[in-house]
């Protein structure tokens, strides 16, 4: 085996970086609904949230496996070919996350892969019927399977809870979303976290510091997991208020129906190892709670943005890796410059989004919207307020004139 090359050493710390993005993008999945209703704070509940994240990193390295062995053929690929698969994915996350769009880190990974592969080895490097079994059909399923279970889930809630105490079921509903949650932030661990000890693992073999086949080492586990968590732990905000309040308004027992049907269908493809976009599967099932409830909606102006950032994220992804695959061609100041690219935007996609800055203190605060010509109006004759003292009413009506003592009130 060869040593533990300067370019490995920097795939690996790009895709921890990678990681980390997963981590604070995603982390509307598992905490969007249960912030938005209340049911836990914000920053409780994206601690829970990471520390579920590192748990579940250690519970299966099924996807890890479809990823370094199955999408492309791992013994042609050069460290270099990953690291421009890294780089795609890592400034798609970034710029999904400015917009608050809850794209897929997934297909991003995905698509800078193929795209810097395609790039190095040609079309006959990536294994076709994979990337379609394995991460198309199930980008295409699961929403749609995702929603429907989350709807008819939200239908069945509200006709057994209709003739319960009211504040009993809003209770028992919180701490089942509160519950579901962590079952879908355990998922997220198990299945995200994965797609890095995949890509570090292929690196590896590529590097020749790992036999090909070879499962992730423990280290690649421990350090993906912790990467991820410390991600999830800053908190996506801008994408927390699109997913809780932006594609709809959430009761509890809304949100417990969306997040169980998110957290089955998550833990069912991780067993089954195919790379499922965490992201498509919940913004689904939220979809589906907002119709599922009577009188609810789903707002389709979001939805329709988040549906042509979906069906963008392989290609530009690809796009991006191919190019960057294209200049660490050159050799090693290739490699520097797409090194400096990725510095340089990172850093300004982060200097951009400080104008106008989300965090957990107004994570959930409608926008503020200026007051209409009726509102105005109305305010212009409202009479003041009971209690009012006697001197601020002659201050802008006159007293009338003085009445005699024996026909005063």
């Amino acid at each position: 085996m060869e040593s533990f090359s300067l370019i490995l050493a920097i795939v690996v710390v790009t895709a921890l970086a990678f990681d980390f993005t997963n981590g604070f993008h995603d982390t509307a999945n598992a905490m969007a609904t249960t912030i938005s209703t209340g049911a836990l704070k914000p920053k409780i509940a994206v601690t829970m949230s990471a520390v579920l994240n590192l748990v579940g990193a250690f519970l299966s390295v099924e996807v890890a496996n479809t990823i370094s062995k199955g999408l492309v053929d791992e013994t042609g690929i050069r460290p270099e070919v990953i690291f421009a698969a890294l780089v795609g994915a890592i400034l798609w996350n970034l710029l999904t996350w400015l917009v608050g769009l809850p794209s897929s880190s997934s297909h991003a990974l995905m698509g800078g892969l193929v795209g810097a592969t395609v790039a190095s080895a040609g079309f006959g490097a990536v294994h076709g019927d994979v990337l379609v079994t394995k991460v198309l059909l199930p980008a295409v399923a699961a929403p749609i399977v995702a929603g429907l279970a989350s709807m008819l889930a939200t239908r069945f809630s509200y006709g057994i809870g209709d003739t319960a105490d009211g504040e009993a079921t809003r209770k028992g509903y919180r701490a089942g979303q509160i519950a579901s949650a962590g079952l879908v932030s355990l998922a997220h661990g198990t299945n995200d976290a994965q797609k890095t000890m995949g890509i570090i693992t292929l690196a590896l073999v590529a590097g020749g510091s790992l036999a090909p086949g070879s499962n992730p080492p423990t280290w690649v586990v421990l350090s993906a997991g912790l990467a991820i968590a410390l991600g999830t732990y800053i908190g996506g905000w801008r994408i927390i208020r699109t997913m809780g309040k932006g594609l709809t308004d959430l009761e509890p027992r809304q949100g417990f129906a969306a997040q169980s049907s998110a957290a089955t269908a998550i833990l069912a493809s991780s067993h089954l190892g195919f790379s499922l976009s965490t992201t498509h599967v919940v913004s689904g099932s939220v979809m589906g709670a907002g119709l599922g409830r009577k009188g609810g909606v789903v707002r389709w102006s979001t939805a329709t943005r988040m549906f042509a950032a979906w069906a963008l994220t392989l290609p530009a992804a690809a796009l991006v890796g191919a190019g960057a695959e294209a200049v660490t061609d050159l050799g090693d100041w290739g490699t520097a410059a797409v090194a400096v690219f990725l510095v340089a935007s990172s850093a300004a996609i982060w200097k951009i989004s400080r104008r106008e800055v989300v965090d957990h203190t107004n994570v959930i605060a409608e926008p503020d919207e200026p007051a209409g010509v009726v509102t105005t109006a109305i305010a212009a004759v409202t009479p003041p307020p009971a209690g009012t003292v006697t001197e601020d009413l002659t201050a802008t009506i006159p007293a009338p004139a003085a009445e005699p003592a024996s026909a005063a009130p």
